[in-house]
């Protein structure tokens, strides 16, 4: 992968003050900075575990690593968000999960990137990052890719974007046990501003799709429940569709159809529940690839429309939304000027986007911090993002 300098003009995170805490941390200056960001899935929800299409983009909110080489074969990490839990690795050693979890993951992309062939180089990496934790706008991966970039700029390697994210991937599955698919490290790798991915999660096959018109923007509205991934409702749920597949006799629930998965109820080889998620993630497969050709036809009244459908059918068939989710999508679609809500990520908390016109979005998110106040007595905190670029050098 032959790394991009980043050309944005818009950087959320300020590079110097990062230096300045590295300095701070190791008592040295960094050599360089890489980005990589977080996401939020427009549409497409549970479908990478099911071999099915997902629609991310990539989000103005990113993990910052500052790193500088040392000559004594060892790795450190440190993050700001962290503070007193860095951790060390010594290179000729094998490298083994530790105490600290948040460790883990960058620790998991060294051995990885080892296990790829990479020669790795000592050196210390810092991260700072404002991607909002266990917010479902992956935190995990762009914490990932960040470190994968540090530890590949360091040692002067380079790997393709698809391997990279594959790699991240196998990190955050096998050391940090979080069982997630491959979109939000491919998101984090391969983003480019004003453009979603479309992503075949079984041939990986991707497509840059715009999404960039100035007449609309997104919001990305935080309920501040926590969600992790590695908690009993996402593993249940992926389980559950490993044995509907299995019953139905296909691979994977992108090979079924709903009227397979009817006739299997009738029989009563599939339970109603697992029926309901068969039928949730066949129609999501549908409603991702409708939602592309919506974009493409620059017809965000449709793409609305289709967000609308995948937040009933999270909230109905695969039960991963929450109240707070349910009352800013409900919020949302009482407003002028409002394409579209749904839920994003895993569920059971996290955030909800909102598809706006730009010139009513001041006046949307007022309305949904209100009524969210009212109803649940807390703050819910909201920015807007546009389609950001993935991963690069910062400097």
């Amino acid at each position: 992968m032959t790394l991009p300098v980043s050309t944005d003009t818009f950087r959320p995170m300020n590079t110097q003050s990062v230096r300045d805490a590295f300095r701070s941390t190791f008592g040295r200056a960094a050599k360089g900075v890489v980005s990589a960001p977080g996401r939020v899935n427009l549409i497409g929800e549970h479908t990478d575990y099911n071999d099915g299409f997902v629609l991310p983009i990539a989000i103005e909110k990113q993990t910052l690593g500052a790193w500088a080489p040392r000559d004594d074969g060892r790795v450190a990490f440190a993050s700001l968000q962290q503070p007193g839990q860095g951790v060390e690795i010594d290179l000729c050693e094998p490298i083994t999960p530790y105490e600290s979890a948040w460790a883990n993951y960058p620790k998991g992309v060294a051995l990885e990137l080892s296990r790829a062939g990479v020669e790795l180089a000592g050196c210390d990496v810092l991260f700072d990052s404002d991607v909002p934790l266990n917010a479902g706008l992956s935190s995990s991966a762009s914490l990932e890719v960040a470190a994968a970039l540090a530890l590949l700029t360091a040692a002067g390697a380079t790997l393709p974007p698809a391997q990279l994210a594959k790699l991240c991937q196998r990190a955050e599955n096998d050391f940090a046990g979080a069982p997630c698919g491959i979109m939000d490290q491919s998101i984090s790798v391969m983003g480019q501003a004003g453009h979603a991915l479309l992503l075949d999660c079984r041939s990986l096959e991707t497509k840059h799709v715009p999404f960039n018109d100035p007449q609309a923007v997104l919001l990305v509205a935080d309920t501040r429940v926590k969600h992790d991934i590695g908690d009993g409702g996402y593993p249940e749920r992926r389980g559950q569709c490993e044995e509907s597949a299995a019953v139905l006799g296909v691979r994977a629930l992108r090979d079924a159809t709903i009227s397979q998965a009817r006739i299997a109820l009738e029989a009563g080889q599939l339970s109603e529940k697992h029926f309901l998620r068969c039928r949730h993630v066949i129609g999501e497969i549908a409603r991702t690839l409708e939602a592309v050709e919506a974009l493409r036809a620059d017809d965000l009244t449709r793409f609305g429309e289709l967000m609308y459908a995948s937040h009933a059918s999270l909230r109905d068939d695969y039960e991963v939304s929450c109240e707070e989710l349910d009352a800013i999508v409900k919020a949302a679609k009482g407003c002028e000027g409002v394409f579209g809500a749904r839920m994003t990520g895993g569920g059971f908390g996290g955030c909800a986007i909102v598809l706006v016109r730009a010139d009513r979005a001041e006046a949307v998110r007022d309305a949904i911090i209100a009524q969210f106040q009212v109803r649940f007595g807390r703050d819910c905190p909201i920015f807007a993002t546009h389609a950001a670029a993935g991963a690069c050098v910062v400097e």
